[in-house]
């Protein structure tokens, strides 16, 4: 197949110090589930690399995978996501306008998830602080109070930035102005919910570089109201997010006709081609080939769906880099009705899925920083040479070349010290580059602005 391959920001940590008090319950817990396994063999990924030959030389030995990595991606556990998924799709509806009950409607979920975000925090020792961000929101008639929940882990790194992560928990009817009809919602979007709850747990267990900021979206399904408040409520407090990865639908390998895709998840951004988002969509496929082959991320050129939105728009409208990951196959009649039940829940393909953002969250806030300042100079000699300033923590680099109209990077290769002498970046045959750090234990950073090949 084709592929050729601040701590300022701790205001927020501050902020839980004055977060609402919530007296919560937990719901009852679900019963124990069978996870519904997949067993459809792996597709055929790999670069359509130049030769040895045309390669700068000399060449060196790509670095192993790192170990540490896949240990981490071993963590995420099946059973736990199905428990969430199972949870939140018996609320029977999660609209935002739905009455408070014990254990049904939308306020129920945030209870729920709010319960589950402080016993990640009880066991985390400090590590994992939590803060509800409320708004106002009016909704056919009706002026209610809804909540975005969020998770923080704050980096060790001054300036080393945020990765954010989020997933929307309201579900609607293919009626939304009705808040009392059978809404469970489980892929759209219990799925990421369970996913983002999962990640949560696992990512607060450790220390990072970079500060992750883990947030459950309100009212996502009324226009994204709870995304475009979060991203004005950090602005306001000039708090920057460098990434943001937005997990909606990502539980089903199924398409409508009986199509099957088990190993692929779709990755749409804003564009065009060389946008930060479209870049940061390009990074997480590397990502992936790297060291999730199991799961391959297809980069879309297109910021959603024909007709759809995400709330990863409410962060690239404001030009912070932003993706939305979304299965590869949708069974679009299920959505908004009450056939969107845990029963089209492959706990396989929701695992992969999971593993697949948390390698993208792993490389962007435990990797090396990204190399800074390149510049190509001729030589003079039918050459040019890249350099750039050396990452701290850097081992070795990766450079990834990308082809005009090229949604991905169709040429990697290792490489030793901080410059590169080569005629290939003078042919046409590439239009832009970026250079990734990797430390000695083979985990990559996140990667320098791409850069345009005159």
């Amino acid at each position: 197949m084709k592929r050729t391959t601040c701590r300022s920001i701790l205001t927020l940590a501050w902020l839980a110090l004055v977060a609402l008090a919530c007296n919560l319950g937990t719901p009852d817990a679900p019963p124990t589930l069978v996870p519904r396994p997949t067993e459809t063999l792996q597709p055929t990924i790999g670069y359509n690399t130049l030769s040895p030959e045309e390669l700068p030389q000399p060449i060196v030995t790509a670095p192993p995978a790192d170990a540490n990595l896949a240990n981490i991606l071993n963590r995420v556990e099946s059973d736990r996501l199905f428990l969430h998924v199972d949870a939140l799709q018996r609320m029977y509806t999660r609209h935002v306008n739905s009455a408070d009950a014990p254990d049904r409607g939308v306020a129920a979920a945030y209870r729920y998830i709010r319960a589950q975000f402080e016993e990640i925090q009880k066991s985390s020792g400090g590590a994992f602080s939590i803060f509800d961000h409320p708004f106002t929101l009016n909704w056919a008639g009706v002026t209610t109070v809804q909540y975005n929940i969020v998770g923080i882990i704050q980096g060790k790194e001054v300036g080393g930035g945020i990765v954010l992560v989020g997933a929307h928990y309201d579900s609607i009817s293919m009626d939304p102005n009705d808040p009392n009809y059978n809404a469970p919602g489980a892929n759209d979007n219990a799925s990421g919910v369970a996913a983002l709850i999962e990640l949560a747990r696992i990512l607060a267990t450790r220390p990072h570089r970079a500060t992750i900021m883990l947030v459950a979206f309100g009212a996502e399904e009324v226009g994204r109201k709870g995304s475009i408040e979060l991203v004005k409520y950090l602005q306001e407090r000039q708090i920057p997010v460098n990434y943001m990865i937005n997990l909606d639908i990502i539980g089903s390998q199924d398409g409508p006709n009986g199509e099957l895709a088990d190993r692929q998840i779709r990755a749409y951004s804003s564009g065009p081609n060389e946008s930060p988002s479209r870049q940061l969509a390009r990074m997480l496929e590397l990502i992936n080939f790297q060291y999730m082959p199991s799961m391959q991320v297809l980069v879309a050129d297109e910021v959603d769906r024909a007709g759809r939105y995400g709330d990863h728009m409410s962060f690239s409208e404001m030009g912070i880099p932003a993706v939305r990951l979304i299965e590869a196959q949708e069974e679009p009649q299920r959505h908004h009705t009450p056939m969107d039940t845990i029963e089209d829940i492959e706990a396989t393909y929701l695992m992969r899925s999971t593993q697949t953002t948390l390698a993208a969250i792993t490389v962007l806030a435990d990797g090396p920083a990204p190399p800074r300042n390149l510049s190509l100079r001729d030589t003079g000699t039918g050459k040019r040479t890249l350099i750039w300033e050396p990452s701290p923590g850097a081992a070795s680099y990766i450079i990834a070349l990308r082809r005009p109209t090229a949604l991905t990077y169709d040429q990697q290769f290792p490489w030793t010290g901080t410059s590169v002498e080569w005629e290939g970046f003078v042919s046409s045959q590439f239009a832009g580059l970026i250079v990734v750090a990797v430390d000695a234990n083979g985990l990559m950073g996140p990667p320098s602005p791409e850069y345009v090949i005159p």
